[in-house]
């Protein structure tokens, strides 16, 4: 992996995003508690459920992250536009104009193209985290800071009230 840094600084970025998808991946695997309520030392309670399975659970995210490389592949094919910022279920896109609807793309007939992102409040559709103007993501990543990380709400860090 030291080789390709030097030679060749695409294959360098494209195997850090490989190895960052693995090693999430795998992580999900032996994901320990989470949430402001856990203290060190207590039992995890997800643990205690009998219906805790981390094969499927790691199943689900392994689906769910599969979807979210396709789609982004295809809005790249569709639209020509790549994210700004990813964060596991965030994707941040520039956009035209002030909406999520301006880069989304459509087929003639008018309705959302297969295969791309589409709004909605169904599973497998995408909702709107936040809208931000262009400006504030490149503050944000020239502070070395992920935009994904920060569009939701008031721009503070996506924060995990609650875990397992």
């Amino acid at each position: 992996m030291e080789r390709p840094k030097q030679v060749d600084p695409v294959l360098a970025a494209v195997l850090s995003a490989i190895k960052a998808t693995v090693k999430g991946g795998v992580g999900k695997l032996r994901e320990r508690p989470q949430g402001k309520h856990y203290k060190e030392g207590e039992p995890w309670p997800a643990l205690t459920r009998p219906t805790w399975r981390p094969d499927i659970r790691a199943a689900v995210i392994s689906k769910a992250r599969v979807n979210m490389h396709r789609k982004l592949r295809n809005m790249v094919t569709m639209t020509g536009l790549y994210p700004l910022a990813v964060l596991s279920d965030c994707v941040v896109y520039p956009a035209p104009g002030g909406s999520p609807l301006d880069f989304l793309p459509y087929a003639a007939s008018g309705r959302p193209q297969p295969g791309a992102f589409r709004l909605g409040s169904t599973p497998g559709l995408a909702k709107t985290e936040g809208v931000q103007e262009l400006l504030w993501a490149v503050d944000l990543m020239e502070k070395g800071l992920n935009p994904a990380r920060h569009i939701k709400g008031d721009g503070h860090d996506a924060v995990l009230d609650e875990g397992e």
